[in-house]
């Protein structure tokens, strides 16, 4: 038998409706929104309540109350405590803010990853976490931990503003300078990355400083010396490469004491190994970003005053150099081979004696004009090609070269017209661009080049009766024309 309902009055109907109203208004209560502090105003799809979690998580157990590195540490318990009293976020209930390696290491990765967004990195600044991470270097003897605390600080580095924050937290910048004596490969490969961002920031003259003490510097180049792992070396050199590049105070700081400590042979030394790993049957893809690495570096090393002396008078470095350019297959070690001729450029206009090691080497001229369709995007390179070229033809116009040498650079020459054509057209299309710089420069080297050829070439003619053609350099009088034609139009 079905009970009925008792009706129901207007009066109960509206303050039922009122009941429902004030239940809906008090909702908020239990799950509050952000507070209204600018902290919090960033857009995200990330609860910023559960960024701010996981920073607590990361506490390590000494940091409390009572036994706490500075007043940092107590604004971050108090607002840790506030996040609590809001009961904001169910994350925050579900772990416990003092966590073991294995949970620290689950929370501390995902940090590294938010932190690659400015405005996630910008917000984890303003909450401390330089502040914890200092913490947890300070007490921690876990590599792994190290690592991910590096690697958070190394991606909030790669944002200005937070990486200019990074030196202004008290003591931090030297317990991450501290870091290179660690003897752990992955922690090493975070510190140079970190590092590296943080020289070339606007605050990269406090950090020269924390470097510039011999020990520290030794240290530094220990590990690149010693180390068998090709991403540490990348990265060690990366980081010399960095304080080559950088602003003249930086610089000033630290290169010369690198130089005096054996900069310049460590690197030839690199290069050494490297090579022979290319020449040889153990090629292997992560070793090019490894090569190319000590390249730029030694090539930033050539154009700085005071330290290129060793490099630009290294006979070692010049052969090294010339065996790249040599090499028959270059299209995986492109890059490299732009630079070595960049590099030899330089030591050249440093020592001109050093043309003479190359100016009978045909494998070399071969080599060099094989470069040429690599280096089109590089202005630089292009010139370097061109200087190189016309300094090994002015040893015809001094009557240093007999009949035979200059037969076969004719042959080679007119074998590459199509790349040299090619070259000259593109030459021109970028050299229309009005506002380029060192247009005049790049012109008046390149018409030196052609000009020369076009010499040569005629020289050839006149003596050609007097030479015998052999099967190896056989010169095709139509390539000849077309090599004539392009000298003379474009010089």
């Amino acid at each position: 038998m079905s009970i009925q309902s008792e009706p129901i009055s207007e009066e109960e109907e509206e303050e039922e409706e009122e009941e429902e109203e004030e239940i809906e208004f008090e909702q908020p209560a239990q799950n509050p929104p952000a507070p209204l502090d600018e902290l919090f105003d960033i857009s995200t799809t990330v609860d910023p309540s559960y960024i701010i979690s996981l920073i607590r998580k990361l506490l390590p157990p000494a940091m409390n109350a009572t036994t706490t590195q500075g007043s940092n540490d107590i604004i971050l318990e108090n607002k840790c405590d506030d996040m609590d009293d809001d009961g904001s976020n169910d994350h925050e209930k579900n772990v416990s803010p003092l966590v073991g390696d294995d949970c620290w290491e689950e929370y501390g990765c995902v940090l590294w990853d938010l932190a690659t967004s400015r405005t996630h990195a910008e917000f984890m600044v303003q909450n401390l976490i330089l502040e914890v991470i200092l913490a947890t270097l300070t007490v921690s003897q876990s590599p792994r931990i190290t690592e991910i605390s590096l690697g958070i600080i190394g991606n909030l580095a790669c944002h200005e503003v937070s990486q200019k924050q990074i030196a202004t937290v008290k003591g931090l910048v030297e317990i991450i300078v501290d870091q290179l004596f660690v003897d752990d490969t992955p922690c090493l490969c975070e510190e140079f990355r970190l590092l590296t961002s943080c020289l070339q920031g606007s605050e990269g003259v406090k950090w020269a400083h924390a470097l510039q003490p011999e020990n520290i510097l030794s240290s530094v180049l220990w590990i690149i010396e010693n180390t068998l792992n090709s991403q540490l070396i990348e990265k060690s050199v990366g980081l010399m490469l960095a304080i080559s590049e950088s602003e003249d105070e930086v610089r000033t700081l630290i290169l010369p004491q690198l130089v005096k400590l054996g900069l310049p042979s460590i690197l030839t030394n690199l290069l050494v190994f490297e090579i022979s790993k290319i020449e040889g049957d153990e090629r292997s893809p992560e070793r090019y970003s490894v090569l190319d690495t000590i390249l730029r570096a030694i090539e930033a090393l050539t154009v700085v005053d005071g330290c290129s002396q060793e490099l630009c008078s290294s006979q070692k470095l010049f052969n090294l150099l010339g065996t790249l350019i040599k090499l028959t297959d270059k299209i995986e070690v492109a890059t490299s081979c732009v630079t070595a001729a960049v590099l030899i450029a330089n030591l050249l206009t440093a020592s001109e004696d050093l043309i003479l090691e190359i100016n009978e080497d045909l494998d070399f001229l071969h080599g060099l004009l094989d470069i040429i369709p690599f280096a089109s995007d590089d202005m630089e390179a292009r010139n370097a090609l061109w200087d190189i070229i016309s300094r090994l033809l002015a040893q015809f116009q001094q009557g240093k070269m007999n009949s035979i040498i200059l037969y076969k650079y004719i042959s080679i020459l007119a074998s590459r017209i199509d790349i040299i054509e090619e070259e000259l057209l593109d030459h021109q299309l970028t050299s229309s661009d009005k506002d380029q710089t060192g247009s005049e420069r790049n012109l008046r080297i390149r018409t030196a080049a052609l000009k020369r050829i076009d010499f040569i070439a005629s020289q050839w003619l006149t003596l050609k009766g007097q030479v015998s053609p052999t099967d190896a350099y056989m010169v095709n009088e139509r390539d000849l024309d077309r090599l004539k034609d392009c000298c003379r139009k474009y010089s």
